[in-house]
């Protein structure tokens, strides 16, 4: 538990002092110390860390122990309260500092805990799985008793929430709190719309492909049951973690009346992301053959899409031991790098769409509900009980349930049913991006892909470029095999619908060296049209404007040079504005203001410039198309469990009109279009005032990037100026190569970026944002936004000798 007479005392003696010295100073602060020699107990022997001007450190350890401990000894050290938030969230201990409010979040997160043995489940990372993770933790560890016996080290955070770091163990680092999963959300919502509107009508509103989904819901299954709450505790497990007023010491918190107003737009800002970012939120990636290229190399490009956060999802470092020599980016919890290269090759990743989780549904015996029906008998659920610390409340007790599939989130007595959710991702070997331990020592092309069969979740398309020439792609993932179901609606669990084992990656897509030069995957469908295994395939992709925008830039080119790799992950044209625009210039209008706005769009490059005029007119115009369509083709009792309708069906639509329009379509579409441009300018007008000069698209009050820290809305206005980032102008959107979010606010997209030349490791293009470290106080905690936000890059050195030269610290760690 917390020592909070400890904290008690720090803040009696420093914490008056701390702040007044925050508030006066900047945080960029230049490193005044750069040579220094602490002793750490736990090192075998010295480690060299050289940490440059950008933040990131490059560790020379001498044994593969210490280069692991250093490694999550720095991490932590950097990112310290970042690592608690995780830390509680795996271990559902949010309870013990928040109080009653997480209680139920707590419960899910354990309901859904891995529970398998630990040699089995980390030793399929890496044959050294399970030594590798110790020594990190062991850093980790190490790092939160020096700040437990210094608590002058207590990043600001803690303070700020009166609270200490705990120690970790290996069942944080395999957590699964932070995979992207969620499948089993869409089942229900797709069951209570096939409920409503029948099988056809969903199937015309949804885009699935690249097969016809079976979305027949058993008979059995109650319709009442659906529109209850039957995945509390899975939503539970996945919500992200919201801090009020009432957690921060007091005289630093939120008094604003406005508070609660302030974080609904917040939250609504988030949720709208997430829904018009459903498949959105994903990545992209490219290697292109030396052919190609003007060095005659292979490069590789990736930039991976999230949720934008202070800090970063990622954590760039450079790990170098006997057997070990990688530099790249990866999750700052994980060991190893997951987008990097080492000295024979280079790899990134994107997400392959795969469904992993079903619900299932049974009866349950009419005299206990804790029995189930399957294969012919009444089976007794596995009971597990908990106990659980509150803060101010004694300590609260908790039952979980389990049946032969998985986690049980409901059961109902009235109607003799329980659901439960069978999850891939629990079986040995689905921690997030951790696999990536085999494919940092990847020698060859046939060494990555015999490292990517170990890669279960979250699954990816893999890309690989060497020095000898070759560039692949592997799809990995868990990946289960249905027969006769689709799993996109809830599924019996009497046995008669079960997983028929996983497909081996091995057997998923996959290419090399193939004839056109290049392969480039952003979260869309590449599987090949005759590949054979569709009974492990989904059905959900993202829209292919930003791949079809990538391959059509590669398609034209040759001599293609780092800096035009980077240009291209920058690209801001929306290929949706070339289908749009056209129907728009065809309309007649009657208004000046209107005619006006339209004109703008006729000479437009359909670029999504932050200062461009025609691109704020159009986006605004997209939106509210995305918004009137849903009215007219999702039935009333339907629209509020239908998300945001796919651009390339509602595109489809405006190519064949009669699938929307009775009578005259052409003319239908036409007055609808130009119902929706008249609403974008009243909206543009409101929003930006009327004089349509002021209208460019990247400004505060319109595409812009505000990046909040994770305290910001509970904290007092003066320290929220310190520790968010921006607002600045944005350009682009979901649908330009510079996936950036659907709303004003940059809220997702590429924090980090890597563009690799594997002729010369030194040329390697990197950003990250805001910057490396999470602490506030350090020097690179924004060092690197201003660099992010106007799309430039910073070179990654991999040589020991030009990595000395851009030093800004230098520390050696000696052991005890």
């Amino acid at each position: 538990m917390i020592n909070r007479l400890l904290l008690h005392a720090i803040k009696r003696r420093k914490f008056q002092f701390y702040i007044s010295i925050f508030i006066v100073f900047n945080p960029f602060i230049a490193c005044t110390n750069i040579n220094q020699t602490p002793v750490i107990d736990g090192l075998q022997e010295e480690v060299e860390v050289i940490r440059d001007e950008n933040g990131i450190n490059h560790i020379y350890a001498k044994n593969e122990h210490d280069l692991f401990f250093s490694q999550g000894y720095l991490a932590a050290k950097d990112r310290l309260f970042q690592f608690e938030v995780w830390r509680r969230q795996a271990t559902g201990t949010l309870s013990e500092i928040l109080g009653e409010r997480e209680l139920e979040r707590d419960k899910g997160v354990r309901l859904f805990k891995f529970r398998g043995e630990k040699s089995v489940e980390l030793n399929h990372y890496h044959p050294r799985g399970e030594i590798i993770v110790d020594a990190f933790v062991d850093g980790i560890n190490t790092y939160i008793k020096e700040v437990i016996d210094n608590p002058e080290l207590l990043p600001i955070e803690f303070r700020l929430l009166d609270i200490l770091p705990d120690y970790w163990t290996w069942e944080v680092v395999i957590s699964r709190h932070q995979g992207l999963l969620e499948n089993v959300k869409d089942e229900l919502t797709y069951s209570r719309v096939i409920s409503l509107i029948g099988t056809e009508k969903a199937n015309e509103i949804y885009n699935f492909h690249p097969h016809t989904p079976n979305l027949d819901i058993a008979s059995s299954i109650p319709k009442e049951l659906l529109f209850k709450d039957i995945l509390a505790p899975y939503n539970a497990f996945r919500k992200g973690v919201t801090f009020l007023p009432e957690d921060i010491y007091e005289d630093n918190r939120n008094e604003s009346p406005s508070f609660l107003a302030e974080l609904s737009e917040v939250e609504t800002e988030i949720e709208e992301t997430l829904e018009f970012e459903k498949f959105s939120i994903g990545s992209n990636n490219w290697v292109v053959s030396g052919k190609l290229t003007e060095s005659g190399f292979p490069i590789m490009a990736n930039d991976p899409h999230r949720l934008h956060a202070v800090p970063s999802l990622r954590y760039w470092v450079h790990l170098h031991a006997p057997g070990w020599d990688v530099v790249g980016g990866g999750e700052p919890e994980i060991p190893g790098i997951s987008i990097g290269h080492n000295q024979y090759g280079t790899w990134g990743l994107t997400i392959f769409e795969t469904d992993n989780e079903d619900m299932r549904i049974y009866d349950t015996h009419p005299e206990n509900p804790f029995q189930y029906f399957h294969k012919g008998k009444w089976l007794d659920m596995k009971v597990i009980n908990d106990t659980i610390k509150v803060k101010n409340l004694p300590d609260q007790t908790a039952t979980y349930y389990y049946t032969v599939h998985g986690p049980v989130t409901f059961i109902d007595s009235t109607l003799h049913k329980a659901v439960a959710v069978q999850c891939a991702w629990l079986e040995p070997g689905g921690a997030p991006y951790l696999a990536s331990l085999r494919m940092d020592q990847s020698k060859t092309w046939e060494e990555f892909k015999e490292a990517c069969t170990y890669n279960h979740i979250p699954a990816e398309n893999m890309v690989w470029a060497d020095r000898e020439g070759n560039i692949g792609w592997q799809a990995t993932g868990i990946a289960p095999i249905r027969n006769g179901f689709s799993g996109l609606v809830p599924t019996l669990g009497d046995g008669s619908m079960e997983w028929d084992g996983y497909l081996p990656i091995d057997q998923r897509p996959n290419d090399l060296n193939p004839e056109v030069g290049f392969i480039a995957t952003s979260n869309e469908n590449v599987t090949p049209p005759d590949y054979k295994k569709t009974n492990a395939l989904g059905y959900e992709w993202a829209d292919a404007f930003r791949g079809d925008r990538v391959r059509e830039v590669l398609s034209k080119g040759k001599d293609f040079t780092l800096e035009q790799m980077g240009a291209l992950q920058n690209d801001n044209l929306a290929l949706p504005a070339t289908k749009l625009v056209p129907y728009l210039l065809e309309i007649s209008f009657a208004s000046g203001n209107t005619n006006s706005a339209q004109a703008l769009l006729k000479d437009w490059d359909y670029i999504l410039d932050k200062n461009s005029v025609a691109a704020g007119i159009y986006v605004m115009w997209e939106r509210k198309i995305r918004s009137e369509i849903k009215n007219i083709m999702v039935p009333k009792e339907a629209l509020p469990w239908v998300g945001s309708i796919q651009l390339t069906k509602i595109l489809s639509w405006m190519e064949d009109p009669a699938k929307v329009f009775n009578n005259n379509p052409i003319q239908e579409r036409e007055k609808f279009l130009k119902h929706c441009f008249e609403l974008a300018l009243t909206e543009l007008e409101k929003k930006l005032g009327p004089d349509q000069s002021k209208w460019h698209y990247g400004q505060v009050d319109y595409k812009h990037a505000l990046i909040r820290h994770p305290l910001s809305l509970a904290l007092s206005e003066e320290w929220r100026n310190k520790l968010d980032l921006g607002p600045v102008p944005r350009g682009g959107y979901s649908f330009t190569p510079s996936a950036n979010a659907y709303g004003d606010n940059n809220t997702a997209g590429a924090s980090f970026r890597i563009i690799v030349d594997t002729k010369d490791w030194e040329s390697t293009l990197g950003i990250n944002t805001p910057g490396q470290s999470g602490n506030p106080e350090s020097p690179f905690y924004k060092n690197l936004f201003s660099k992010w936000a106007n799309d430039e890059y910073f070179i990654v050195s991999y040589k020991y000798d030009n990595i000395k030269r851009n030093l800004a610290e230098r520390t050696v760690l000696k052991p005890k």
